[in-house]
């Protein structure tokens, strides 16, 4: 069962989903179930009585109440609002009857639309995690910055920290979040808090990615808080890569190809898409 085809299962038992994501030529397997328990805290959107949007609202909290909405706006389908949760978007119309779910195509336009308006949510969310709260790989002046959701056991999140020169000498900025894939309260989230922990955050991640041992620690950190970020902005597999502009990148990529993502990305923005 696909990501997106199990969004409205999320929605009925407030589960997420999550892995080690794969290489594009392997990205049929499925994914492994986060336990519903670790998912984040439900947040209330506002919406003014009476509107389309208070209509969406109360059709989605309809099928759970404890759902976490990041955005209710219009659609580009007339008669429907767009509504953004866990990183995809759903459709409900605008009598708060219908609910539709998948990629919405503009034909004349050539392009998916869609993904304009979970990248914008994604963007603001991410914009908001201060950089004290990162680990930190970039050149002098980097061309690019992505924000990369990484896990220490993860096999590719170790293919891609172990080009992490290559990634900078091509002018892209790695700025890892935590994302410990087999959930809170697990060895695997142990072991990343103290890595954030850690005095030299970059030698704890590199040590805990390379196997070598990293001392435990307890402090203050942001790694829960960024396993259920990944959540909330559609992470179904570690790593995940997101642009500036909230745009995710198809799972892991090496050095070069993903530079000529970034430039992709660039020149879709130039040409209005």
């Amino acid at each position: 069962m696909s990501p997106k085809r199990s969004l409205l299962l999320s929605l009925l038992c407030a589960a997420s989903l999550s892995a080690c994501a794969q290489s594009p030529s392997s990205a049929s397997e499925e994914p492994d179930a986060i336990p519903a328990g670790d998912a984040p805290a439900a947040a209330r959107i506002e919406t003014a009585p009476g509107t389309p949007e208070d209509r969406a609202r109360k059709a989605i909290e309809s099928i759970n109440p404890d759902i976490r909405i990041d955005s209710i706006a219009a659609a580009p389908l007339e008669g429907f609002r767009e509504v953004i949760v866990g990183g995809q978007a759903l459709y409900v119309s605008d009598d708060g009857k219908y609910l539709l779910q998948g990629s919405l195509f503009d034909i004349e336009a050539k392009k998916d639309v869609t993904q304009a308006g979970v990248a914008e949510v994604r963007r603001k969310l991410l914009a908001a995690v201060p950089a004290s709260d990162r680990i930190v790989f970039a050149p002098a002046n980097p061309k690019y910055t992505v924000s990369v959701f990484t896990d220490v056991e993860c096999g590719y999140c170790r293919k891609l920290h172990q080009d992490i020169a290559e990634y900078n000498k091509r002018g892209i900025a790695i700025e890892y979040l935590a994302f410990p894939r087999m959930g809170l309260d697990t060895p695997d989230y142990e072991l990343m808090v103290s890595v954030w922990c850690s005095p030299d955050r970059r030698k704890a991640l590199t040590d805990a990615k390379e196997g070598r041992r990293v001392p435990s620690r307890k402090c203050e950190n942001p790694v829960a808080s960024q396993y259920q970020l990944g959540q909330r902005v559609g992470l179904t597999g570690t790593p995940m890569i997101v642009t500036e502009s909230g745009v995710q990148m198809p799972g892991y990529l090496p050095p070069d190809a993903l530079l000529s993502a970034l430039k992709q990305v660039d020149a879709d923005a130039a040409a209005g898409g």
